[in-house]
């Protein structure tokens, strides 16, 4: 049948997306193909329009692993949940702020090697390092061009929507969801930090990524070998939302920081990217939607993060955000997503 709401249909297939604990029963295993390089095992609305201490869990905007087994969901409404990751019960929430106690626009989430969380906020944009209880510790510095305007060239509510560490935890990669003004407005640019000796993370290179006519990036993970997982993701007003994902491989990019404006020289070279799959192609697996969409499953998914792996086989969880609409849905979906080996 079917893995759908209520929450006890979904714990199987979410742990063995997590790889927590033994699997399930065998019908927990059942893979529902969305193209050849993805299927899904199964999604939950356990969540949706829930509270937990008084704090409204929905407005999902990133996920991560931290290093106790749990799941760290972000909400943009300045909150941080601490999630079982087996049946996504809430185990705690910890407010977000900035040095003046001010609420952020938080979207992106790194869990750090040593269990500090590294947060991005679009509306500055900023990044943050916070303690375990939501103490701020230390703010990343952030190239002027990619500010919102007038004090750079970014657009309101379109700059660091994902983060991720790559492997070895020395670089740290922040995408920005849209274009800045002045750039072929299909071309997104993602700002590394890198890791200085003691400890801190100076600015570095700089990609450039062409996403898809309409869409924009949310989210972006780093996989085992460099290369990235990256969202598009679209809203149609009546239609209903676009969401495919992408194997990216920035290795080979230009480092595109000291270019003004792109679309860049010919000779410079943007990040690869793969389709894996666009999810309208996904069964539905019984879902239903608020609102039009093409495939009921679909919603406004912006958070990812890789639970676990297996050869090339990664394990994926991604969340959507609700914006607290009565039309939207906060929804999880337990994925498997093969890779080629690295070239």
């Amino acid at each position: 049948m079917p893995l759908r709401t209520p929450l006890a249909l979904l714990t199987a297939a979410l742990t063995a997306a997590t790889c927590l604990t033994a699997a399930g029963p065998a019908q927990a295993h059942t893979r529902h193909t969305c193209s050849p390089a993805v299927s899904i095992d199964g999604f939950s609305d356990a969540l949706d329009k829930t509270t937990f201490e008084n704090t409204y869990v929905g407005n999902l905007s990133a996920l991560a692993m931290d290093s106790d087994g749990s799941l760290a969901a972000l909400s943009d409404r300045s909150s941080l949940f601490s999630l079982d990751a087996r049946t996504l019960k809430p185990r705690s929430v910890v407010p977000l702020a900035d040095e003046q106690g001010t609420a952020l626009d938080s979207e992106g989430l790194a869990v750090d090697r040593d269990g500090t969380r590294l947060v991005t906020s679009e509306t500055e944009p900023s990044v943050g390092r916070y303690s375990r209880t939501g103490e701020l510790l230390e703010r990343l510095p952030v190239p002027g061009a990619l500010r919102v305007s007038p004090a750079g060239r970014a657009r309101p509510n379109g700059t660091f929507e994902g983060l991720t560490l790559l492997p070895g935890g020395r670089t740290l990669l922040a995408s920005m969801e849209y274009a800045l003004s002045g750039d072929d407005p299909t071309i997104v640019r993602f700002q590394t930090w890198r890791r200085t000796p003691h400890g801190h993370f100076a600015p570095g290179a700089q990609y450039a990524y062409r996403a898809d006519p309409g869409l924009g990036v949310p989210e972006v993970q780093a996989i085992p070998d460099g290369r990235l997982l990256v969202l598009e993701r679209g809203f149609t007003s009546g239609v209903g939302n676009t969401v495919r994902l992408y194997l990216a491989d920035p290795r080979g990019a230009t480092d595109t920081s000291g270019i003004d404006t792109l679309p860049v020289r010919p000779e410079a070279r943007l990040v690869e990217k793969t389709l894996l799959t666009d999810l309208v192609t996904c069964p539905s697996l019984g879902a239903t939607a608020k609102q039009p969409q093409p495939n009921p499953l679909l919603d406004n998914i912006e958070a990812m993060t890789i639970t676990g792996r297996t050869n090339n086989t990664l394990k994926v969880l991604l969340a959507s955000d609700d914006n607290e609409s009565q039309t939207q849905t906060t929804r999880f979906y337990a994925l498997r997503v093969r890779t080629t080996s690295q070239r």
